[in-house]
């Protein structure tokens, strides 16, 4: 199965390994070069059945390419607002929000997720994309020089599904308590285990940070559970896709800002009135006025998929916007697509056309996501943290 994943072929002397690459290639995995890292694609299940088993129990992928890092120094939370668009000030202890550091006009540079530390001192936790970290960690370095800037050198696991909150709890008991973008702090061999309830395939499940002598011993505990499956980056992209959530790359780059790119729900109130952030004119004006173009769901009528690039037309044959990320759901078993188009054309339900191995094909615009999330939501009465 062909995934939207840029693994263009890269020196192997070039690529770095992963902690557990030897736990990897144990367990059959393929491995194909991402980011500058040697990764795991897939395992001897294949990328179709690794999708299915996600959705159905839990699976356990290998993100430690993603970089990590903890800013942390009086007032540093209103400080990274002047580079990213999310209410950080507002963010509370051991709560996790989803941004975008953007550039001048508006463009996103990275998407990234950002955690308030607890204790006295104002400490916040970055995980940004893996082939963007060198340049967010420089640009953060630079902009913010009177403050603490500490990478992280921690594997990250992601467990994710609906049986991963019962896998993680019966291991660290409390952690199925946890909130959708929640985070704790456990301890595991002795050593701080950094625990927060989200992920990127649209399914319930957790991000496991931790120091990479421990993690091994974690993997093992995690994949001896009849529910736990190895997975890897292919069946990653294909859930990611499934759930509408856009890869920087491809969905996202500096020429797409928030509002166009269907982020604008990450932006708060305050922040949309304020700014004080890179680009803040054209976001404000995408807010009032509305996009020239949106992301969208797209559907082609054939049997092969879509890839990116791929331009899209209005049936007149005016090109009205291109594709951004093509593949095979296995959970629909069908072709999906995302891509932008032009506002006029951007209603769900319109007909467009592209061009699939010379023959053109009819495209339906659709919601997004393709296949429902499953987050976590805090029962009424219970601790949200």
């Amino acid at each position: 199965m062909v995934t939207e994943l840029d693994v263009a072929p890269t020196a192997p002397s070039a690529l770095a390994k992963l902690p557990l690459d030897a736990l990897h290639r144990r367990l059959g995995a393929r491995m194909a070069p991402f980011a500058g890292y040697e990764m795991p694609l897939q395992y001897e299940a294949g990328i179709v059945a690794e999708t299915a088993h996600t959705r159905r129990a839990a699976s356990l992928f290998d993100v430690s390419h993603m970089g990590q890092a903890i800013l942390a120094g009086a007032g540093v939370a209103r400080a990274l607002e002047t580079l990213a668009s999310a209410d950080l000030i507002s963010l509370a202890p051991e709560r996790t929000r989803y941004t975008q550091l953007l550039n001048e006009t508006g463009g996103i540079l990275d998407d990234l997720l950002v955690t308030r530390l607890p204790g006295v001192e104002e400490r916040l936790l970055l995980v940004v994309n893996a082939a963007r970290k060198q340049h967010d960690f420089a640009l953060i370095a630079a902009a913010l020089p009177r403050f603490d800037f500490n990478p992280l050198d921690r594997v990250l696991l992601a467990l994710q599904g609906p049986r991963a909150a019962a896998v993680l709890g019966a291991l660290l008991p409390g952690a199925e308590d946890l909130a959708f973008l929640g985070w704790r702090a456990f301890d595991f061999g002795g050593a701080p285990l950094f625990v927060s309830r989200s992920g990127y395939t649209g399914e319930d499940g957790f991000e496991l940070s931790l120091r990479a002598e421990h993690a091994a011993d974690l993997a093992h505990l995690l994949l001896a559970h009849e529910d736990v499956g190895p997975a890897g980056l292919g069946a990653r992209d294909a859930l990611r896709l499934e759930a509408g959530l856009p890869l920087y790359g491809h969905d996202l780059d500096e020429t797409t800002d928030p509002v166009e790119a269907g982020l604008g729900w990450s932006i708060g109130k305050r922040r949309r009135i304020e700014g004080g952030f890179p680009g803040y004119a054209r976001i404000r004006q995408g807010f009032e006025l509305g996009p020239a173009r949106m992301r969208v769901g797209l559907l082609p009528r054939s049997k092969a998929p879509l890839r990116e690039g791929a331009a899209l037309h209005a049936l007149e044959d005016e090109t009205v916007g291109h594709v951004t990320s093509g593949g095979f759901s296995p959970t629909l078993q069908r072709p999906i697509a995302m891509g932008y188009v032009a506002i006029n054309h951007a209603k769900v339900g319109a007909t467009l056309s592209a061009t699939l191995r010379d023959k053109r094909i009819e495209v339906d615009v659709a919601a997004l996501p393709f296949v429902a999330h499953r987050y976590f939501r805090t029962p009424v009465g219970k601790d949200a943290r």
